[in-house]
């Protein structure tokens, strides 16, 4: 077994709060997602996958490094930033937002938290979106200051994930609505507490603001759910999928826009704002999106694992897209991806060839998500 302070490859990659706690619970395989590592491997997936929807884990997600913005101008300079109407969004909400740039590209797809009126979080997913926003705030004329605070967040997700909750915060957690946040402390810990994460099943994000915390957070939510059946976990590939979840670099990517990926919801082309990437998106919007993403069942025995190229997608030998997410469910007992096709092609019940790293096979391209298309479950 290696120790824990021999593990790295130098101080350009960080190390979460939680890392010695996670690979002392088993953690044996990390990715690196803005600049640090994630732990990727605690066994086998299918089994994290069983765990997470029957029961609860709980994900070292401290990658999702939080962008914080304040002053006077904060709101107006949010709003900026993303083509969603956010003038109703409530001191406590959170929000899904897209940020583009002004190609109407897709920079990132984060979940919005704002804290007070003049203080907002973006919780990122994978790309540098502080560097993005210090930059355009430099000409902007607004008041505002925008820097990494000392936040690291935990994901604990699953059916469990409430009884759990309920144990460490008391049964007023559970008033806590999709979509909603709130400040709370644990054994003196200061924390912030969402109903969202990147599972589809009922989950919190529970949001550390101190790192000297970690080890002691990490074993107390874990002592909390031994008796409910909490496992460390990681974000379960197959769960996301099913769910429809874009992982960004894989499903959408800054040359991406949000028509491309059917998510119009996200962009609010009315408002009187002008965000960044406005007048692309409505040229996008008036010409109709060139591509299109779809769900393909692909015909072949199970995946061993997620894809880890871009597989082709042809249509009688021309290539009119590329598989940008696959992975087999032991739920649907079927070989699932999203694809990114040419729009002409996308087409519910076509047929098509993909070529995976075994060769050539046969797909269908089907709706998405895969399961619960009505966000039921996480909602409930």
């Amino acid at each position: 077994m290696m120790q824990a302070d021999d593990f790295g490859f130098g101080t350009q990659i960080r190390k979460s709060p939680y890392f010695d706690a996670t690979v002392r619970w088993g953690a044996k395989g990390f990715s690196v997602y803005n600049h640090m590592y994630i732990p990727r491997d605690f066994g086998d997936p299918e089994q994290n996958f069983w765990n997470l929807v029957n029961d609860a884990i709980l994900c070292d997600v401290a990658v999702e490094r939080q962008v914080e913005i304040t002053g006077p101008d904060a709101a107006r300079f949010v709003q900026m930033l993303t083509p969603r109407d956010l003038s109703k969004m409530a001191v406590g909400q959170c929000k899904y937002i897209l940020i583009t740039n002004a190609a109407g590209g897709i920079l990132n797809d984060p979940i919005l938290l704002r804290l007070a009126e003049n203080h907002f979080w973006i919780s990122l997913a994978d790309s540098d979106i502080l560097l993005w926003a210090q930059g355009v705030a430099v000409h902007s004329g607004m008041d505002v200051t925008i820097g990494e605070p000392d936040v690291s967040p935990l994901q604990l997700q699953g059916p469990k994930s409430g009884l759990i909750m309920q144990e460490l915060f008391g049964e007023s957690i559970l008033d806590l609505k999709y979509y909603w946040m709130r400040e709370v402390e644990l054994d003196g810990m200061p924390l912030i507490v969402s109903r969202t994460g990147w599972s589809s099943e009922l989950g919190y994000e529970i949001y550390l603001r101190d790192s000297a915390h970690g080890d002691a957070l990490w074993e107390r939510i874990m002592a909390a759910g031994m008796p409910h059946g909490l496992k460390p976990g990681h974000t379960s590939s197959i769960r996301r999928i099913e769910g429809g979840m874009l992982s960004y670099h894989a499903d959408a990517d800054i040359n991406t826009n949000p028509y491309e990926l059917g998510l119009d919801r996200l962009v609010n082309l009315d408002i009187e704002a002008e965000f960044i990437g406005k007048a692309a998106l409505r040229r996008i919007r008036d010409e109709g999106p060139r591509r299109k993403q779809i769900g393909l069942i692909i015909d072949a025995a199970p995946l061993k694992g997620p894809n880890t190229t871009f597989w082709a997608i042809n249509v009688a030998g021309a290539q009119v897209g590329k598989v940008t997410s696959a992975v087999y469910s032991p739920r649907l007992e079927r070989n699932i991806a999203l694809a990114m096709v040419a729009a002409e092609y996308a087409n519910i019940g076509a047929e098509v060839e993909v070529v995976t790293g075994q060769g050539p096979v046969r797909a269908v391209m089907v709706e998405r998500p895969f399961y619960d298309p009505n966000k039921k479950i996480a909602a409930a």
